[in-house]
């Protein structure tokens, strides 16, 4: 997979990029990912990006000449899965990554500024947002929502691929998880995780996914129940 990500501060992915699952999956070429400064695209003298409002306001807009020269110069860029992010977007979410870790190529713009040119949404295919609040800009977005993609692309993580039983997979959250000790602080382990019997281990662990699920995400448990019909 390649993952072309359009931005203005570049050295913001340097420790991410370098580091844990990311850095072995661009190691091991289960995924490119290229960063792209659109501020070098800029035709203004100062590399200027961006302008005030038509109509007035408070803050700058992002213009649309400096995103659409660097997008044109990706190749492949107009079969690409092209996504814009910003507060507006459809919510993120694991069934998303799953899709997007399908896709051999995803150009993803991070935004600054107060908001973007409306002319720039028309170049991508889709808007997402990771939650109901407002960054700065959208390059931690961008960090968070490549991660979840690549994590599931398969290899990244192993031959167990245990992203499979991860919380939202199913609309489910994870059921809880215990390791050594099996006593601590007079809390124990529950017996059934160390009676080696798998068929009710697992069937303990879905009751938990689906109670812990119904406490914590009414929402999600009711897709789960729906689905269950």
């Amino acid at each position: 997979m390649r993952i072309d990500i359009l931005t203005l501060f570049p050295k913001m992915f340097e420790g991410y990029l370098s580091e844990s699952i990311m850095a072995r999956a661009i190691k091991n070429e289960l995924v490119e990912v290229n960063l792209i400064d659109f501020r070098e695209f800029s035709k203004s003298k100062h590399k200027k990006v961006d302008d005030s409002p038509y109509g007035g306001g408070a803050g700058m807009v992002l213009g649309v000449q400096s995103v659409y020269d660097a997008l044109v110069s990706i190749p492949g860029y107009e079969k690409a899965n092209k996504i814009l992010l910003t507060p507006q977007g459809k919510r993120f979410e694991q069934l998303m990554a799953y899709r997007l870790s399908n896709q051999p190529h995803i150009i993803i713009l991070c935004g600054h500024y107060e908001g973007y040119d409306e002319r720039i949404r028309d170049l991508f295919d889709c808007e997402a947002s990771i939650g109901d609040f407002v960054l700065t800009g959208g390059e931690i977005a961008a960090m968070a929502i490549v991660d979840a993609i690549t994590r599931v692309i398969p290899g990244v993580i192993g031959k167990d691929e245990s992203h499979l039983n991860d919380s939202f997979s199913n609309n489910l959250l994870e059921y809880p998880h215990y390791t050594r000790p099996s006593e601590f602080m007079g809390k124990k382990v529950p017996e059934i995780l160390l009676s080696g019997n798998h068929k009710l281990i697992k069937e303990w662990r879905l009751n938990q996914s689906i109670k812990r699920t119904k406490e914590r995400r009414k929402d999600l448990y009711i897709k789960y129940m729906k689905e269950q019909e």
